[in-house]
C-alpha cells in the first residue's frame, strides 16, 4: 500500500485456529472401518423402523425425531413417502387427529417445511367464537411447544391466527418455566425453543445440541437411533476435518489482513451440512475467505480513488494496487477453478453468471463506500435495496447452486440471474442479523448508517426501540421466506433448502455478537462441538 494514503483499521484480531492445530486434527473414526459397518447396520434397523410404523401420528413423531437427529437425509425415500400419503390423507380430511394439538401442530411444521401446503385453518379447531385459543390448552405443555414451532412456519397472508398462535403458545410456555413444577427435560427444550425456534436455527448445531438432549429422555430415548445418531454426527465431522485439513493448505497460500477460514467454513457447513456437498463445502469457503477481504477492502483499507477501479475487469488488473491485485486475482482463479471443474463435468460454461456476481456484488460494495466517503445518510430502504446484495447471500446461493446442482440447464439459470425472491428474503434476513450485531462497532471505525441508525433517522426513535423494530422485521421477512418456499416450484429442493440454510446460518453466526468478524467465544464453542470434538460413543453397542 502506498505510504501516503491514510488507512483505516478495524483493529481485527487474528485467528485463533493456526494451521498447525488444524492439522492436527485426527478423529478417532480415521481408517476404523468397523465403525462405518455398524453404521450401516443400524441405517437397516431403522429402515425397519419406518417400513412397520403405520400410524400416521406415529410416523410423524418419528420423522420429526430422525430430522432432529440429524440422520432424516439417509431416509429421504422414506420420508417423501409418509409426507406424501400424510399430505393426501390430510387433503382428503381422512386422518381426523384434532383433538390432539401436538399432532396437528406437529404435522403441520413438518408438511411446510417440506413444501407441502397445509391450510393454517387447521388452528381453527382450537380457537373459540371470538378468536382466542381456548383456556383447555393451558395445561397441554406438549401441545403449546409444538404450536410455538408451527407458528414460526406462517406464511403473511396467515398473521390473523399463526401470530395468535405464536403470542399465545409462547406466553404460556414462560409460564410453565416460571410458575409451575415441571420436567428438567421439558424445561431444557423449552428454554431452548424460546431462545430461537427451531425453523430459525442452524441444522447441524441443532442436531448437536438434540442428540445430547435426547439422551437425558430415558423413558422415551430409542437407544437403536441414538446410537446412529452419534456415529453419523462422528463420521461426518470427520470429513469436515479432512475438508478444513485441505482448506487451510490450499487457503493458507494466499496472505490475507483477515483470516477467518474456520469460521468461512462453518458458514458452509451451516448452509450444506450433508457429506455429498463435499465440494460445494470446500469451493464456497474459498470464496467467503476471499470475499470477507474483498469485503474489508471496501469498508476500510480502500482509498475512493483505488475503489474507483474496475476490481471485477482483468483487463484494469494493472489499474489496482498491489494489495488488490492480489486479492483480485486469488478471486478471479477460484471463479475460474470453479467454472473449469463444471465444464469438465457438465459441459456447461458458468463464467458468465460468476463473472456478473462478482461485478455486482462490487458495485453495490462501491455504493457502500459512496456513501461513507459522502458522509450520506441512507434511509432504511436505501439501506436493505443495497444491502441484501452487499450480504453476499445471492453470489454464495448461486455459487452453492453451481457445485451442488447436476445438471445445470439454461433457463432455471437466467431465472437466476433476475435475483427471485427467494434469494432477496434469505439475504435481507442475513443483512438485518448482521447489522443488529455489528453496528456499534462499524460506528465506532466510522463506517456509514447501518440498518439500525438508517431507521432511526428515518424515525427519530431510540435505538432500543429501533433495534426492535429491526427484530420485527426479521420476524416479518421469515413469513416471505415460507411463502417462497410453498409457492416455489421452479428450483430444485436443494436448492431451496440452502437458500433457506443461509438465512438460518446469519442468525446463527450474530446470534451473540460478531460470530464471523471478531470470532467470539460462541463461535469457537459451536466450531468445536461440530468440527474438533467428537460425541462420546455407547460402550456396548444396540444389540
Amino acid at each position: 500500500m502506498s505510504e501516503s494514503t491514510a488507512r483505516r483499521s478495524a483493529n481485527y484480531k487474528p485467528s485463533i485456529w493456526n494451521h498447525d492445530y488444524i492439522q492436527s486434527l485426527n478423529s478417532t473414526i480415521h481408517g476404523e472401518t468397523r465403525f462405518l459397518q455398524r453404521a450401516e447396520e443400524l441405517k437397516d434397523e431403522a429402515r425397519d423402523l419406518l417400513e412397520k410404523t403405520n400410524d400416521p401420528f406415529d410416523q410423524i413423531q418419528l420423522l420429526d425425531l430422525l430430522q432432529r437427529l440429524g440422520i432424516s437425509y439417509h431416509f429421504t425415500h422414506y420420508v417423501d413417502k409418509i409426507l406424501n400419503n400424510i399430505h393426501i390423507l390430510v387433503d382428503g380430511r381422512d386422518w381426523n387427529i384434532t383433538d390432539s394439538l401436538h399432532a396437528t401442530a406437529l404435522r403441520f411444521r413438518l408438511l411446510r417445511q417440506h413444501g407441502y401446503h397445509i391450510s393454517a385453518e387447521v388452528f381453527r379447531y382450537f380457537m373459540d367464537e371470538e378468536g382466542n385459543f381456548k383456556a383447555s390448552l393451558f395445561d397441554d405443555v406438549n401441545g403449546l411447544l409444538s404450536l410455538y414451532e408451527a407458528s414460526y412456519l406462517s406464511t403473511e397472508e396467515e398473521s390473523t391466527i399463526m401470530d395468535a398462535a405464536r403470542i399465545f403458545s409462547e406466553c404460556l410456555l414462560k409460564q410453565w418455566l416460571n410458575d409451575r413444577e415441571i420436567d428438567e427435560n421439558i424445561a431444557e427444550e423449552i428454554d431452548h425453543a424460546l431462545e430461537l425456534p427451531f425453523h430459525w436455527r442452524m441444522q447441524r448445531l441443532e442436531t448437536r445440541w438434540f442428540i445430547d438432549a435426547y439422551e437425558k429422555r430415558e423413558s422415551e430415548m430409542n437407544p437403536l437411533l441414538l446410537e446412529l445418531a452419534k456415529l453419523d454426527f462422528n463420521i461426518v465431522q470427520a470429513m469436515y476435518q479432512d475438508e478444513l485439513k485441505d482448506l487451510s493448505r490450499s487457503c493458507g497460500k494466499v496472505e490475507l489482513r483477515r483470516d477467518r477460514l474456520v469460521e468461512c467454513f462453518l458458514w458452509t457447513v451451516a448452509f450444506t451440512y450433508e457429506p455429498r456437498f463435499r465440494y460445494c463445502r470446500i469451493m464456497c469457503t474459498k470464496f467467503a475467505v476471499l470475499l470477507t477481504f474483498v469485503d474489508d477492502v471496501y469498508d476500510i483499507y480502500g482509498s475512493l480513488d483505488e475503489l474507483n477501479s474496475q476490481m471485477w475487469d482483468i483487463n484494469s488488473l494493472e489499474q489496482l494496487p498491489e494489495y488488490m491485485k492480489i486479492c483480485f486475482l486469488a478471486l478471479f482463479n477460484t471463479v475460474n477453478e470453479t467454472a473449469y471443474d463444471v465444464l469438465r463435468e457438465q459441459g456447461f460454461n458458468i463464467i458468465p453468471h460468476s463473472t456478473n456476481r462478482v461485478a455486482e456484488l462490487c458495485k453495490k460494495y462501491m455504493v457502500e463506500a459512496q456513501w461513507y466517503y459522502s458522509g450520506y445518510k441512507p434511509s432504511l430502504d436505501e439501506s436493505l435495496s443495497n444491502g441484501w446484495v452487499t450480504s453476499a447471500g445471492p453470489f454464495f446461493i448461486i455459487h452453492a447452486y453451481f457445485c451442488m446442482t447436476n445438471p445445470l440447464k439454461d433457463e432455471p439459470l437466467r431465472q437466476l440471474q433476475t435475483n427471485p425472491e427467494i434469494l432477496k428474503w434469505t439475504s435481507i434476513v442475513f443483512r438485518l442479523a448482521d447489522d443488529l450485531a455489528t453496528t456499534t462497532d462499524e460506528l465506532k471505525r466510522g463506517d456509514s448508517p447501518k440498518s439500525v441508525q438508517c431507521y432511526m433517522l428515518d424515525t427519530g426513535c431510540s435505538e432500543e426501540d429501533s433495534r426492535s423494530y429491526i427484530k420485527n422485521l426479521i420476524g416479518s421477512t421469515w413469513k416471505k421466506i415460507n411463502t417462497d418456499v410453498l409457492i416455489n416450484n421452479e428450483y430444485s429442493r436443494d436448492f431451496i433448502t440452502t437458500s433457506i440454510n443461509y438465512a438460518r446460518a446469519s442468525l446463527c453466526m450474530y446470534q451473540h455478537g460478531d460470530g464471523h468478524g471478531t470470532g467470539n467465544i460462541e463461535s469457537k464453542k459451536r466450531i468445536l462441538s461440530l468440527v474438533v470434538d467428537p460425541i462420546p460413543l455407547p460402550q456396548n453397542p444396540v444389540v
